[in-house]
């Protein structure tokens, strides 16, 4: 959606300060168009005023001073029970603030890494996709990925599929479901030497069961991991409670724990 500046303006409204309890934090943004917009500030009577002030500045003349700044009350003025106030910014975008707009975007994403591009890697690619992470979607075969994959999804093919892991981004969260069990394995043997040198992946998961992880803590210990460093896998993934195994199914519990993490 920000590639339509390309041919169209449209003025940016930014959360520029807030004060007590408000829908959403200082610094975040969305795009208003003459027709449609991208992104939220929160919703509600507040992004309704805010965008009708955006679309009267896209017809103002361009000599107008930018930006413009609103102050919202959110009780009183707007009738919403949060009670807080928001500060907003609106200026003008145009094709030029493309790089700037997508910097801040991706600035604000998790990375993730995703080994595998079976039916739950799939799933979780979809689910992901409106969720604030930026993902390297891995497989070690060949013409796996679909033709749809959503803009902020990077696909790789590595054989082997765990030669990635050395050039994961720091801070990268990693999911593990690879078609073949020793693949999984490679992989996450490869992401605790990792932690073991460097300690920048928060979270490794692997997909399986109880009994698929006691036996691949029996084999990394033969490689010469410790319990310790055992630990910081988890197995199964998923928030508890939710049982389903359609693919779509974990997806969703996946993709909870992600952002709990």
């Amino acid at each position: 959606m920000i590639q339509r500046l390309q041919h169209q303006p449209a003025v940016c409204i930014t959360v520029h300060s807030t004060r007590g309890s408000v829908p959403r934090e200082a610094g975040t943004w969305m795009l208003v168009f003459a027709q449609g917009e991208w992104g939220t500030i929160g919703g509600g009577h507040l992004e309704f005023e805010a965008m009708a002030s955006a679309r009267a500045l896209l017809t103002a003349p361009s000599a107008d001073p930018f930006p413009v700044e609103k102050r919202f009350v959110l009780g009183p003025s707007l009738g919403q029970c949060c009670g807080g106030e928001v500060v907003v910014q609106l200026a003008r975008v145009t094709a030029q603030d493309i790089p700037r707009l997508q910097q801040s975007h991706e600035h604000r994403l998790q990375p993730l890494a995703l080994f595998g591009g079976g039916h739950v890697g799939k799933a979780l690619v979809q689910v992901l996709a409106p969720l604030p992470f930026a993902v390297r979607w891995i497989d070690s075969r060949d013409e796996i990925f679909p033709s749809d994959v959503a803009p902020l999804v990077d696909c790789e093919h590595s054989n082997p599929v765990h030669a990635a892991v050395p050039d994961l981004v720091p801070n990268s969260r990693v999911l593990i479901m690879s078609f073949s069990h020793a693949e999984d394995l490679d992989v996450v043997a490869a992401c605790l030497k990792r932690q073991r040198e460097q300690k920048d992946l928060p979270y490794i998961g692997l997909i399986g069961s109880a009994t698929k992880w006691a036996t691949f803590k029996r084999r990394l210990a033969e490689r010469g991991f410790s319990e310790a460093e055992c630990q910081q896998v988890t197995c199964p993934i998923g928030v508890p409670g939710i049982d389903g195994k359609e693919p779509e199914v974990i997806a969703v519990a996946v993709a909870a724990q992600l952002l709990q993490a």
